[in-house]
């Protein structure tokens, strides 16, 4: 696999940094889904806010990653809108879902990039 983005933005690295101490089974699916974020969109910035990865492209908000307890919430501002044939997103707010990543293997059977591709 190719080598993983480091952000350029101190505070983002300093979070991505602490996780891994924390959580080190963790951090490594949190790194891998953003690195899916940024393989479709290379131009995205990233900004610490609300407790997690927020990610911006042309100012727009399109997406976040969090770090729980018990698992990760990969979510999209505009989820309601993307196309879910298999009813694998989650949430019920007006605009925002969200995918909640367990394992590893979650972000192939949550098809992850299949979603990631219709967030901007």
């Amino acid at each position: 696999m190719n080598q993983k983005k480091k952000s350029g933005k101190a505070e983002v690295q300093k979070f991505l940094d602490e996780i891994k101490i924390i959580d080190p089974e963790k951090s490594d699916i949190f790194i891998e889904l953003r690195q899916i974020i940024f393989e479709f969109f290379p131009k995205t910035e990233e900004r610490i806010m609300y407790g997690g990865i927020v990610f911006f492209l042309n100012e727009e908000m399109y997406s976040g990653l969090f770090l729980n307890k018990n698992h990760i919430t990969l979510e999209f501002g505009n989820g309601f809108l993307m196309k879910d044939p298999h009813g694998i997103l989650e949430g019920s707010g007006k605009y925002r879902r969200h995918l909640k990543i367990m394992e590893m293997e979650d972000i192939a059977n949550k098809e992850v990039r299949f979603f990631v591709q219709q967030a901007v």
